[in-house]
């Protein structure tokens, strides 16, 4: 089996050609580094290099196992920085829980930075509901979760991220689709609703709930949806109006048109949770990720 130090000094003298060069290259003696190749030649059973007093030249076999050297000196160093980042705290494996909206807007804006400072550590992230990501938080299943997280929970820590807003999707053929500027919540008081039932997403549920009842009436809840997706693809289908979060209609619409309302409904804002305390470095530099993104908000 060659060794890593070996193919290092083949490599090099191979690349320079010359015995000297390649020594002062190692910051060694030339006899050593000599000995070291025909010991390489004999243990491969082969001849690598053609030497003559003038020049040193590759051999068929020289030139082929110099592109394996080569790979086996990348692949070692490679070994040594991955080793170091985990020391460092820069590879390992980050849990990540999100609820719905924040994959369209909030999450690859925090992620693309936390990729680009530290592409080693390996990521899995989970669609959850806040309540879930609390419980999961808690029970150390995840490592930090973006969800509506309204004041401080005993054992957790959280920074602000993002304020969204509901706006009213509608199918394109409802009577209202065509209309400029922002709308009134209770002219959809008559209208078939797509709901996302409470033990989908609890919290959710309740902000439209709330909506609604602000606006003066309950909302006529003839269809169900399992996700903030789910619920605008069937606005599309025409079976009826929703309330949904600003981000979510601005990605996908899935058909639906969204009008502003003209009382300004804010949900509850999304942050990014961890459990208190200090958090392992990966941790640490995805919430200084998200800061930045929410900084630049």
């Amino acid at each position: 089996m060659i060794e890593v130090r070996q193919a290092r000094y083949f490599a090099a003298v191979a690349e320079e050609l010359h015995f000297g060069r390649a020594a002062e290259r190692l910051n060694m003696s030339q006899p050593p580094l000599s000995q070291a190749i025909l010991q390489l030649e004999r243990q491969l059973g082969t001849e690598l290099l053609t030497r003559s007093s003038r020049s040193v030249l590759l051999t068929d076999a020289g030139k082929l196992f110099l592109d394996e050297c080569r790979l086996l000196v990348q692949a070692s160093e490679r070994a040594a920085e991955v080793a170091a980042r985990a020391k460092s705290g820069m590879a390992g494996t980050l849990r990540i829980g999100s609820v719905t909206s924040a994959f369209d807007r909030v999450l690859p804006e925090v992620l693309e930075r936390f990729r680009n400072d530290w592409p080693d550590v390996e990521l899995q992230v989970s669609e959850i509901d806040t309540h879930h990501g609390r419980d999961r938080l808690l029970r150390r299943e995840l490592d930090v979760a973006i969800i509506r997280q309204s004041g401080s929970e005993r054992g957790l820590s959280s920074v602000p991220l993002h304020r969204d807003r509901f706006v009213i999707a509608l199918p394109a053929s409802h009577p209202l689709a065509g209309e400029q500027g922002a709308v009134d919540l209770a002219r959809f008081r008559d209208d078939s609703w797509v709901w996302l039932p409470r033990a989908i997403s609890p919290d959710y549920h309740d902000e439209m709930v709330a909506a609604c009842r602000r606006a003066g009436f309950s909302p006529q809840a003839k269809h169900f949806a399992n996700s903030i997706q789910s619920q605008l693809a069937m606005v599309g289908c025409g079976l009826g109006v929703t309330l949904a979060p600003n981000s979510s209609i601005g990605v996908a619409q899935h058909g639906s048109v969204a009008r502003e309302l003209s009382e300004r409904v804010d949900l509850v804002e999304l942050s990014l949770v961890s459990r208190a305390g200090e958090p392992e470095p990966i941790t640490r530099h995805f919430i200084a990720c998200a800061q930045q993104s929410a900084g630049g908000d």
